[in-house]
């Protein structure tokens, strides 16, 4: 993949103290951009500004946001562009979850979880546009799932919001195409990734929660969505899991909803669930970067990545169901020829 010049790009990512935003701020770090981290938790942002300036940043604002409120959203991107300048790229990626079945949850915390993981993107969304739009210019990465295709159990709130996220997307880019204006957007949609989520997000479940393997390291999302920023591709399947998921959904949904009705097993570890504090509706207070408990597990590369940011989703779909044909029409010549022997 070639190399961007990022040293002038100012970067704004959600989420960016933890997990995917973190690893994600880490790789813009590394390449100069300046850079506006939004998360909750104040302890967090400073931790994540220091070592974001380590890594070569030459300027990290570190600003406590809460994405569900839209206020919040706004006035940060006042400060930022008052402190840093235009905007060139924004990366939605805050997100939270509930695990566990849908009766178990609360009106409460669904509705936490939709104003995070969804609105949390249409807000970002709205204060970069508001931004761009006048300049004609721009980027914005929205962090997608396989789960925005295709839904698993235990996570209804979530795979919600994700779905949402899509199609809401899908809208603003017609209007932005239409309107003529030259703003890129693109969706990257993640496998299951080593992230601390699963330690701290809330848990309904009997077991500790996990990530559905096989499982990757955040800094192999973080590739992508650096790559995605530049490639203005309009979708990239990050792994060969997305890939399958978002294929075997639109091939055979029937079958893949009785296959994970079998399976609720991959979402839970073998670990009773422990009380320890949860952050849906407020920070926990505990130092994390991007990584969770599972590196040992965790793959560090993903050729589906590389290939779908070179082709984009609409070549790996083209290879996908021409692959499809080829099989089928091959088995088809099999059989007629055991006929007419």
């Amino acid at each position: 993949m070639q190399a961007y010049p990022t040293m002038a790009e100012i970067v704004v990512i959600t989420g960016g103290t933890a997990g995917v935003g973190r690893a994600t701020a880490e790789r813009f770090a590394m390449a100069g951009a300046k850079l506006a981290i939004l998360a909750r938790g104040q302890d967090r942002l400073d931790a994540a500004k220091r070592e974001l300036e380590r890594l070569g940043s030459p300027q990290v604002l570190a600003l406590p946001c809460d994405v569900a409120n839209a206020n919040d959203v706004f006035v940060a991107a006042d400060r930022i562009e008052a402190e840093l300048g235009p905007i060139d790229i924004w990366i939605n990626d805050a997100m939270t979850t509930v695990f566990g079945r849908f009766q178990q949850l609360t009106p409460e915390e669904f509705t936490r979880v939709t104003e995070v993981t969804y609105l949390g993107f249409v807000w970002g969304t709205r204060a970069a546009l508001d931004k761009m739009i006048p300049r004609n210019r721009g980027t914005i990465v929205q962090v997608g799932s396989a789960l925005a295709y295709r839904s698993i159990p235990l996570q209804s709130a979530y795979c919600g919001a994700k779905h949402a996220m899509v199609g809401f997307t899908d809208s603003i880019r017609s209007e932005l195409i239409h309107d003529g204006h030259d703003i890129h957007l693109t969706c990257v949609h993640l496998p299951a990734v080593n992230t601390p989520q699963f330690g701290w997000c809330e848990n309904k479940l009997d077991f500790e929660a996990q990530p559905v393997p096989p499982i990757y390291e955040p800094e192999v999302i973080a590739r992508a969505i650096f790559d995605a920023a530049h490639a203005r591709k309009r979708e990239i399947y990050l792994g060969w899991p997305t890939v399958k998921a978002i294929f075997g959904q639109q091939l055979a949904p029937g079958l893949a909803d009785r296959y994970l009705a079998k399976h609720f097993d991959a979402q839970f570890t073998d670990r009773p669930r422990e009380d320890t504090p949860r952050n849906l509706f407020r920070p926990v207070p505990k130092a994390v970067g991007a990584h969770g408990e599972f590196d040992a597990r965790a793959r560090k590369s993903s050729w589906v990545a590389r290939a779908t940011t070179l082709l984009g989703a609409g070549g790996v779909t083209l290879a996908f169901h021409a692959t499809v044909t080829a099989l089928i029409a091959g088995t088809a010549i099999l059989a007629v020829r055991k006929l007419s022997r």
